[in-house]
């Protein structure tokens, strides 16, 4: 088990005593990491910020193969039908 520190033991006290300070604790923790980054120099800044980039592109192309993944499942299974761009850009725009 991972020790844990007297804040993350008090965060998931309150979190268990009311469910919906959850996003208070996340904004307190994103304002934490915030006001962390501000005393790194801006070349060290720009690390964790690539970082997240390449993060959140990775989790975007994750979404993307599932999606893709479940729609070629329901072509299989005949739910969907093939169309064409224009057929698909018709019914996007309406």
């Amino acid at each position: 088990m991972i020790p844990r520190s007297r804040e993350q033991m008090a965060a998931e006290a309150e979190l268990a005593k009311n469910p919906r300070s959850g996003d208070a604790l996340v904004m307190t923790a994103f304002a934490k990491a915030l006001d962390a980054a501000d005393k790194l120099s801006l070349d060290e800044q720009e690390e964790p910020s690539s970082t997240l980039r390449h993060r959140i592109a990775e989790r975007r192309r994750a979404e993307l193969f599932e999606a893709v993944k479940e729609a070629r499942a329901e072509f299989v299974e005949g739910r969907l039908k093939a169309a064409s761009p224009a057929a698909i850009l018709k019914l996007i725009k309406g």
